[in-house]
């Protein structure tokens, strides 16, 4: 049944799509947040999503023992599917912008306050693409719906 692998495939993307859009989300939500969670100095560091691609090919080790006859006692090979998965959510490291405002409670010595890297317009963009992407995986998931239920409409 290959339209299941199919399905499989398309809500990874579907999946991975939705995280994006909800890490963007919290990005834009914190653009002015100058302290963390703890209360410690420092403000929020931008977060992004990293993907991984999935092949769904067999690894080396599975090539060789069909290739010599031999039978893997492992059952993994049939639980990979292709697809893209969530390698981690990383910070972004890149400099803090900084504000003069020395009647902030949040300044430092020289009454500089650190504001958080993240740029609207990076994180609008990101979230148009990832919306984009998301409604692609929709639209795949659509189509393989209707040619399943035409081969199904074959057999009547």
């Amino acid at each position: 049944m290959a339209f299941l692998s199919s399905i499989n495939i398309i809500g990874s993307g579907i999946t991975a799509q939705h995280l994006r859009l909800d890490v963007i989300s919290e990005n834009i939500t914190n653009i002015n947040t100058t302290r963390t969670q703890d209360g410690e100095g420092g403000a929020y560091r931008r977060k992004c999503v990293v993907f991984q691609a999935e092949t769904g090919r067999n690894t080396f080790r599975d090539a060789l023992a069909a290739a010599s006859g031999q039978r893997l006692v492992s059952n993994a090979r049939y639980n990979r599917t292709a697809g893209v998965k969530v390698a981690g959510i990383i910070e972004d490291e890149s400099d803090f912008k900084l504000k003069y405002d020395p009647t902030d409670p949040d300044a430092n010595e020289e009454g500089y306050v650190e504001l958080p890297n993240v740029d609207l317009v990076k994180e609008i963009t990101d979230g148009m693409a990832a919306s984009q992407a998301y409604n692609a995986d929709v639209t795949a998931f659509n189509l393989l719906k209707n040619v399943i239920s035409a081969g199904l409409e074959i057999g009547r």
